[in-house]
């Protein structure tokens, strides 16, 4: 069976992008159960797929955190991955769809789970808000603060992959990225059409969709007057070359190939003795 992907709201999992895409595990009120149902449905999951991704925002509640790390070590399971990259919730619920798309290919779990720190490279993610008053996530200077309290006001912010704000006017513009995207649009309560009528032709995006904002997005941008946006590469064939092209190594912890410095399921790195410099600083120490 392909690995699982599993998100911790209904809202987290996004319609599929294609065919392929496959359903995405959604783990309802996993800290409102009780433990051992919630240990059975994550047992059940890692019997049957063998390998749990689970994508979760760091927005989620702290009892949401807690109940997943604490079912993995009662399961003292290296299968279960959690992913909790830095990404506002719309961008969450895209990555996770990726994974999603990728995990129909013919890709290991470890490279999978791994996958995800590549892919957040490729996703613009930010919003259009009336007040960055309450913004603790998003560096923002004291005149943007003080701005925000002009009735009116509106401040486009871009809080992935570089933090950047602007004030709204007619020459306001974010930085977009250098290559074809799809844009999904999920609305709050803000009425304003910059996003869809100037934001997107300016980023020249090939697509764009309008979905619900997901629950945790006012928490996220400490507002509900808002309009959330995230582009992203939306091609299974793209995003299947962009992780098969990366070198893969074998953690040598728990034996599952990966790519990158660390692996998702087990967290261990690769052995300082490793690499290649401490090998060198070492050998002049001996001749030393």
């Amino acid at each position: 069976m392909p690995t699982a992907i599993a998100v911790t709201g209904a809202d987290m999992a996004l319609p599929p992008q294609d065919e392929r895409t496959l359903p995405a595990v959604v783990l309802r009120d996993v800290d409102r159960r009780p433990l051992e149902q919630a240990l059975a449905e994550m047992q059940a999951l890692v019997d049957h797929h063998g390998h749990v991704i689970v994508v979760c925002s760091q927005a989620a509640p702290t009892a949401v955190r807690r109940r997943l790390h604490t079912l993995r070590s009662l399961m003292e399971s290296d299968r279960i991955a959690l992913f909790r990259p830095d990404l506002p919730p719309l961008g969450l619920a895209v990555l996770a769809r990726q994974l999603r798309q990728l995990a129909s290919c013919d890709i290991s779990p470890g490279v999978l789970a791994s996958a995800g720190r590549l892919l957040v490279h490729y996703i613009h993610a930010g919003a259009l808000l009336n007040s960055v008053a309450r913004l603790d996530r998003v560096p923002v200077g004291l005149k943007s603060h003080a701005k925000s309290w002009v009735p009116g006001s509106q401040f486009g912010v871009l809080a992935h992959p570089e933090p950047h704000l602007v004030k709204i006017t007619p020459e306001a513009a974010l930085p977009g990225p250098e290559f074809g995207t799809w844009m999904l649009v999920a609305k709050g309560q803000l009425q304003s059409d910059w996003v869809t009528g100037t934001l997107a032709p300016s980023w020249k995006v090939q697509g764009l969709r309008e979905i619900p904002l997901p629950a945790e997005s006012p928490g996220w941008w400490g507002t509900g007057k808002l309009i959330e946006f995230c582009s992203y590469l939306p091609d299974l064939s793209v995003l299947y070359q962009l992780v098969t092209s990366v070198r893969r190594s074998r953690c040598h912890w728990c034996g599952i190939d990966v790519i990158g410095d660390r692996c998702v399921f087990c967290s261990a790195t690769p052995p300082v003795h490793d690499s290649p410099s401490h090998q060198q600083l070492e050998s002049r120490t001996a001749v030393g």
